[in-house]
């Protein structure tokens, strides 16, 4: 090979990732842990150091192997398995263009299928429950208007947690037309538009951490003066949502995360008949299917609640009528099992 392996993984996560596709460092950050247990897993299976394995030896039935002791060794899930195997292939589509030799190989990688999932729905809040942990937060210390603030904006926004914890005190306008400036994957920005009441909060923030002398770049920071964490806003998250269960009964069977808050803004806008184009672009997707998925939890909600009132003359106990199975589709079920017999 023309290339070495320290070669092409530097160019890869620094001249491709980095550079041209303009990922954030927890994506980077991401894909390299992928990078590195398969090539530690390989570097066990053939028994050599890390700088004398042969990208060449790498093929779809290592990948797989090792997609497999992901799952039985680590304990992975199929939606971790999946994430991996799209790095892996995106990595070995990038070597490819690099080195021909792996072109074969590439190829072969790229064919295998993702393990399928369990279609899960997303955890959400209700109103009530964002304003019970919103409620939850007392007014009367710096701290307290910090998070306030911060909570507020997370739900008004959707938000990623990463692009709250970069927001930049110049990033905001709180006079006029009040609005937000987010950094959000590959460097793309957007304009979010915020309530009164968000505003509000801001100024207040912005007024107690000037009156305490912190002058930081960064809109929140932690107790240290510097730049909050994604850890950090994550604890502030789950403490107020612990402390809001103690009134809020329906809190206490969720767990509570700034991923939960994005979607929740993005099931409420749909909820609203907010449409969809405009959703994907307040969320920062860059696909519109992503955002399609909120519609799908949407008609799978109202489904459920329908669940709960069934038609005059079925007891709720009971499959209602278009639950139950086809007899035709039943009677193929059966042939097919008794002719795998």
């Amino acid at each position: 090979m023309t290339h070495t392996i320290q070669s092409l993984i530097v160019s890869f996560f620094h001249n491709y990732l980095r550079d041209q596709t303009g990922c954030s460092p927890n994506t980077i950050q991401s894909y390299c842990e992928c990078i590195r247990l398969l090539i530690q897993f390989c570097c066990n299976q053939q028994q050599v150091a890390a700088d004398a394995l042969d990208m060449e030896t790498i093929n779809d039935e290592t990948v797989l192997a090792f997609l497999e002791s992901l799952e039985k060794e680590r304990g992975n899930l199929p939606r971790t398995r999946n994430q991996r195997l799209a790095t892996i292939k995106s990595f070995y589509r990038y070597l490819a263009l690099q080195e021909p030799t792996l072109m074969d190989a590439c190829r072969r990688i790229c064919t295998i299928r993702a393990k399928k999932t369990d279609h899960k729905i997303m955890e959400s809040l209700t109103k009530d429950e964002v304003k019970a942990i919103l409620d939850a937060i007392p007014p009367d210390t710096l701290w307290h208007q910090r998070d306030y603030a911060l909570i507020l904006l997370m739900y008004n926004t959707g938000a990623r947690v990463q692009e709250l914890a970069d927001l930049a005190v110049d990033d905001l306008k709180t006079d006029g037309a009040a609005q937000v400036k987010l950094k959000g994957k590959g460097g793309k920005e957007r304009i979010i538009p915020l309530w009164d009441e968000t505003a509000q909060a801001l100024k207040r923030w912005l007024k107690a951490r000037k009156h305490a002398g912190i002058s930081a770049e960064h809109l929140f920071v932690n107790a240290h003066r510097q730049q909050v964490s994604r850890f950090g806003i994550a604890h502030i998250v789950a403490k107020y949502a612990s402390q809001a269960g103690q009134e809020c009964l329906s809190l206490r069977e969720k767990k509570v995360t700034p991923h939960v808050f994005r979607h929740t803004t993005a099931l409420h806008l749909i909820q609203s008949r907010v449409d969809i184009v405009v959703v994907k672009d307040w969320l920062g997707h860059a696909d519109i299917r992503t955002t399609s998925l909120y519609i799908d939890i949407n008609i799978e909600m109202r489904r459920k609640a329908l669940e709960q009132c069934p038609p005059p003359g079925v007891e709720k106990d009971e499959p209602a009528l278009w639950h139950q199975p086809q007899v035709m589709a039943l009677l193929q079920s059966i042939a097919a099992c008794n002719y795998v017999k």
